[in-house]
């Protein structure tokens, strides 16, 4: 057990001893630092002395991402703020990341994108040459070009697989499906790597998932997050890159090239469009810094 769940497990205990909450609040403490734990989990950190207020930050809008409303989104807050206090007074913790990190509120900023170059870079750091560069190339182009959840890459099944038409078929979150169009490249991507070193570790086609770990089984999000962070590293790009980067790139790149809010919001497999329509408020800042750097009377 990380230091981390231990942390949350001690937190729970306090509130259902010390200050006897009701069960339904225990409960929904309960379920929401568990999400929280599998966030930073992702993101590699395990130790609560390592959580930072950026990270809560990207926490914030990635459930907003998720399809939480702002109310749930609030309550998630709470629940976090609750155990870092608790950490603090308990001294597991010297500083409290929580203090400082707003709610979350409509045309909030995401923690940001990569413009078309950076994307460009993360896309050429993989060595198509290796097993696992071929994998990781194919993945990168997927996520990208389909605007993919972390879980719904490493969960892509083969059946989901429409190459020919220019698809995929995507489970997310509440086990919604939809369709979602797929790039040339990242279909060309994906073929090669099926017949190359996917086959070579699945001969008989026995594994459902498309993408594969080293050893066969199932890829995890968490070896995923890693990869990215390898080939961010090798592209000369900032730390911060992460999978939900290449998410919110896709929307906002599809934006700023004029595509309609609603086959985005489709497309990323959101429930509400008010969750998607930050994306324009993105792509109207960047278009904005654009101007500002490049017109003769911008600045």
């Amino acid at each position: 057990m990380s230091a981390l769940d231990e942390g949350i497990d001690e937190f729970l205990a306090f509130c259902r001893v010390e200050r006897r909450l009701s069960k339904n609040t225990l409960d929904a403490y309960s379920r929401d630092l568990a999400e929280l734990a599998r966030f930073l989990h992702d993101h590699g950190v395990d130790d609560p002395s390592a959580v930072t207020r950026a990270l809560l930050t990207e926490y914030m809008a990635h459930l907003l991402d998720t399809g939480r409303g702002l109310r749930s989104a609030a309550r998630h807050r709470v629940s976090y703020r609750q155990l870092f206090k608790f950490l603090v007074e308990e001294r597991h913790i010297t500083a409290d990341p929580a203090l400082l990190v707003e709610g979350a509120k409509p045309g909030r900023k995401l923690p940001g994108v990569l413009n078309e170059g950076q994307i460009d870079k993360l896309l050429s750091a993989p060595d198509p040459r290796t097993p696992i560069g071929q994998r990781d190339l194919a993945m990168l182009e997927t996520m990208y070009s389909a605007g993919l959840r972390v879980s719904e890459l490493v969960g892509l099944r083969r059946e989901g697989l429409r190459i020919n038409e220019g698809v995929v078929l995507i489970r997310g979150k509440g086990d919604k499906e939809r369709l979602v169009p797929l790039g040339e490249r990242a279909a060309s991507l994906i073929r090669a790597y099926l017949v190359g070193a996917r086959a070579a570790q699945d001969p008989q086609g026995l594994e459902p998932w498309v993408f594969l770990s080293p050893r066969g089984g199932t890829l995890t999000r968490a070896a995923f997050w890693s990869r990215v962070k390898v080939y961010a590293r090798a592209a000369g790009l900032p730390q911060a890159v992460s999978p939900h980067k290449l998410r919110h790139s896709f929307a906002t790149h599809l934006v700023e090239h004029g595509a309609d809010l609603r086959a985005v919001q489709l497309m990323l497999g959101h429930a509400n469009i008010s969750t998607t329509e930050i994306y324009t408020h993105v792509a109207r800042a960047r278009l904005q810094a654009i101007h500002a750097a490049h017109h003769p009377r911008g600045s």
